[in-house]
């Protein structure tokens, strides 16, 4: 069996995640890259309660993966929050909107760059344990 490696970009900025919300995040991003039984994606997620719930509404063609708890080293997305973070190092925002703008801007300029961010979240091992699975 062999392996296509994809590195999506796909981006959501949401103030509050919970199951609900984390629901409609997959039901978009199955939607965007046209997921379903001829097209699969598989999400290596934390063990956060709103990826674990109960009530989380999971689509055709994306299939979950969970870290170990309390694995934060294996997780991709951890390696991008510090040059997401700094756009708004040492600054103060008047309200969340400021803030939202300025996170929003820094991940459109990110997603510019898919081989900076493949470099950051491409775990090696990865790949190979897929290959040799």
């Amino acid at each position: 069996m062999s392996y296509l490696r994809l590195h999506l970009q796909y981006w959501w900025i949401v103030p509050r995640l919970n199951g609900r919300v984390m629901s409609q995040v997959l039901a978009d991003f199955a939607a965007h890259f046209d997921l379903g039984p001829q097209k699969r994606v598989v999400l290596v997620l934390d063990q956060a309660a709103f990826h674990t719930t109960a009530k989380l509404v999971v689509p055709e063609g994306v299939h979950l993966l969970f870290l170990p708890p309390k694995s934060p080293e294996l997780q991709p997305a951890e390696r991008l929050w510090p040059v997401t973070n700094e756009a708004i190092a040492n600054q103060s925002f008047q309200s969340l909107d400021q803030l939202e703008a300025v996170v929003t801007q820094r991940c459109q300029v990110l997603l510019n760059r898919p081989r900076f961010i493949q470099g950051l979240t491409g775990f090696h091992w990865w790949l190979e344990a897929l290959n040799h699975a």
